[in-house]
């Protein structure tokens, strides 16, 4: 499962189960959900109950699996279980059994064979040519307008770029605080550890962040969850270059088109327009394509460039620095680690000193942040050396950190009291699958974690496939 798609499981596995039968009545959610959220091995087994219309046994559902698969058995169906989308038959008398829940076996159905007038994958608009929007066009507006969301956050604005940037609404900003990607002290806006961890993501699981941030501050804006997140999940099934009509949005979806433009994920002439044109970020929500194809303008190609593409930094052993960019972006994320001293129409230079360096990690910027931007933007040059980077500034970035570093917190949850070494090996052998295992002592059976509800999930499974066994 990609980056993106953990943070929006992780926000819809918090929904409440009525909240998933009202999003699942839409067909354009459900093909959504099963395209992004589940592992392969989870949309086989839907895939082969989808027109089953008895419940599965267990030992059926057991042997389309290998012997030595059972963990990731137990993992998708516990996805799906979590997702609303299996259930089992609590029938008396009979075996353990698996089937379907409805509304999401009909709607996925519905959105695999067609037909029907739910209109939940968007209703498009006839354009004159003459008012046409290119793809071209449409990505450069996202570009423009995802660039001065990060440039707002990396500080772009502070270096005389004021004017080549977006204009950010206030309630976009606000957002951005909300979610502890920035911190504003009156004025000045400064990154955070988390808001620079965030420009280091790939483009869309950057959005899917975003998106979750509006998600979790839809309440307070008087939103309804289940029109905002059946929007969301519809944007992803749309035509890149298709126009579509705003005939059939809530007024909350209505509300979104105005927030969703400020992002580049929705394009439209004016507010007043009937008609609005999703972007590459929206049109890639729902699948593992890049969200934006200018990387050449777009700082998907200052972050996230693939190892073909040509590395731009150089760093000497005496810590002076050279960039081969004109990237306001490219140019803004070194300042927050640099002290700049000259530039050119294709490239400044500088020197990271004790100073610069300190700065960034007073802002929450790691050292080993700091190491990851220079490795992957190494220039070829710096490449053809064993070591890529020299290690004496390695090891020097490390220390500046280590010179104000005494002690970090970690907030999570402790599993302890387990009774035997095997009731302790499965759940803590499982926090370590999916990624939330911090520390674990295993001669004391203790365990700490920074989630706990996929824990308490799997222990529940388990304490429930023991009382059926007897």
């Amino acid at each position: 499962m990609s980056a993106s798609s953990v943070r929006s499981f992780e926000y819809l596995e918090s929904l409440p189960g009525t909240v998933f039968n009202r999003l699942y009545k839409q067909p354009s959610t459900a093909l959504a959900i099963f395209r992004r959220m589940l592992p392969h091995l989870a949309k086989s087994f839907v895939m082969a109950m989808l027109y089953m219309t008895r419940p599965l046994p267990v030992t059926d559902l057991e042997t389309w699996v290998r012997p030595g698969s059972r963990r990731e058995q137990d993992t998708a169906v516990d996805l799906l279980e979590r997702l609303q989308i299996l259930k089992r038959s609590a029938e008396p008398g009979t075996p353990r059994s698996y089937m379907l829940t409805n509304p999401f076996a009909s709607s996925l159905r519905q959105a695999l064979t067609g037909g029907g007038n739910h209109k939940s994958f968007g209703i498009p608009s006839d354009v004159r040519s003459k008012d046409e929007v290119t793809i071209s066009q449409l990505d450069e507006f996202a570009r423009k307008q995802w660039e001065g969301v990060l440039g707002y956050m990396v500080g772009s604005t502070g270096i005389g770029l004021r004017d080549e940037g977006a204009n950010l609404s206030p309630s976009v900003k606000h957002l951005l605080q909300y979610g502890g990607l920035v911190d504003v002290k009156g004025r000045n806006v400064d990154i955070t550890q988390d808001g620079f961890a965030f420009v280091l993501q790939e483009v869309n699981a950057q959005v899917w962040t975003i998106l979750v941030l509006y998600l979790e501050n839809a309440e307070q804006l008087g939103m309804d969850h289940v029109d905002v997140l059946s929007f969301l999940f519809m944007l992803g099934s749309l035509e890149l270059g298709q126009a579509y009509s705003k005939a059939n949005l809530t007024e909350t979806q209505l509300q979104m088109l105005l927030d969703l433009r400020d992002f580049g994920i929705i394009y439209q002439d004016s507010p007043a327009s009937n008609n609005y044109y999703p972007t590459r970020l929206a049109t890639t929500l729902t699948s593992d394509a890049g969200a934006l194809s200018s990387a050449s303008a777009g700082f998907d190609s200052a972050l996230h460039s693939s190892t073909n593409d040509k590395g731009f930094v150089f760093i000497e052993t005496n810590y002076r620095l050279y960039a081969y960019t004109s990237s306001p972006l490219q140019i803004a994320i070194l300042s927050l680690f640099t002290r700049l001293s000259t530039r050119y129409p294709n490239m400044i230079s500088g020197k990271m000193t004790r100073e610069s360096v300190r700065r960034a990690i007073s802002m929450g910027i790691t050292g080993d942040q700091i190491v990851d931007f220079l490795y992957t933007h190494a220039h070829p040059q710096m490449r053809k050396t064993e070591t890529v980077l020299p290690p004496t500034v390695v090891d020097q970035i490390r220390l500046w950190q280590i010179e104000g570093e005494r002690m970090k917190s970690t907030v999570g949850f402790l599993f302890k009291d387990f009774s035997t070494a095997a009731e302790y090996e499965g759940p803590c052998r499982y926090a370590g699958d999916i990624g939330v295992l911090a520390w674990k002592n295993d001669a004391k059976r203790m365990f700490f974690v920074t989630k706990h509800e996929q824990i308490a999930a799997y222990l529940k499974s388990k304490k429930d496939k023991r009382v059926e066994g007897g």
